[in-house]
């Protein structure tokens, strides 16, 4: 069974007796309850953007976030702004790693495990002491990120833009990652709206195309038109956020869609939901 540790995740605390509520109040998903459940979820901007995805993990002591580190230092300074005076705990566990295993069954036994809430093919992800992670990985976390992009799934920072992107446009309503049966949360009305609305336009999805694929960042093109930008990728394949109905134009008009001259052919993994302009199932 393939096991790598990520190296660039990290992991915040938050406990006291109100760190249930006070969660369950800010974040888009619904604060689980028993030791070892984990719900993906996201901080939002009032205005709905997308602060910070996460992993909302309950243990015996409270819950642990699991979150890119790049975003770890502004979400717990927003954590501390919307305290108050909840009786909350909040920091940074640096002395614990992320690790990840996919396959039949897992290897790491003394670990505490919670399995991935968005896929079951994404596996079981594991909190550990920074000591005994670099002991454990069987494999670079290359190979995790080839086998998450080979699933279609998008990962913040790449394949969408924190502070920029909606979380229905980072699929997350495709993932679980939003409650619409929950209370209120921090960006909440504007979320719904969406929802009921279906004005989601612009989507992750990802795309075949021969060869490496372009870097991150690269515009795909379509009749001339910027359609979209290209995210995380390997050989064979990419992710790209693109909005849906320039490229049903596209199609329609018989445009290849592109980025840096090399051909992209959208694909739609069985976990979606929504129509991809292209493919061959229907919604």
């Amino acid at each position: 069974m393939p096991v790598a540790v990520l190296k660039e995740r990290a992991v915040a605390r938050v406990a006291g007796a109100d760190a249930a509520h006070f969660l369950d109040n800010l974040l888009t998903a619904r604060t689980p309850t028993q030791p070892g459940e984990a719900r993906y979820g996201a901080l939002l901007t009032p205005q709905g953007k997308i602060v910070v995805d996460m992993f909302i993990v309950a243990t015996e002591a409270g819950f642990r976030l699991d979150v890119p580190r790049i975003a770890l230092p502004d979400l717990l300074k927003r954590l501390q702004l919307y305290r108050l005076r909840a009786k909350v705990e909040i920091g940074a566990l640096d002395d614990l790693a992320i690790a990840v295993a996919w396959g039949e069954s897992s290897p790491l036994v003394d670990a505490f495990a919670y399995d991935d809430p968005r896929l079951a093919g994404l596996g079981r992800r594991f909190l550990l002491p920074v000591a005994e992670a670099a002991q454990i990985a069987a494999v670079p976390e290359e190979v995790w990120q080839a086998h998450r992009i080979a699933l279609g799934v998008p990962e913040g920072g790449a394949d969408f833009l924190y502070g920029d992107a909606f979380p229905h446009e980072a699929d997350m309503d495709q993932l679980g990652g939003i409650d619409f049966d929950k209370g209120c949360y921090v960006g909440q009305e504007i979320v719904s709206r969406m929802q009921h609305r279906g004005t989601a336009r612009t989507r992750v999805i990802p795309f075949a195309v021969c060869g490496p694929p372009p870097a991150e960042g690269t515009p795909i093109l379509a009749g001339g038109k910027t359609i979209g930008r290209v995210g995380s990728g390997v050989d064979g394949r990419t992710l790209g956020l693109v909005r849906l109905d320039r490229l049903e134009e596209a199609r329609a008009g018989g445009h290849v869609v592109e980025a840096d001259g090399l051909a992209l052919v959208a694909e739609r993994p069985d976990w979606v939901r929504f129509a991809v302009p292209g493919t061959e199932r229907a919604a």
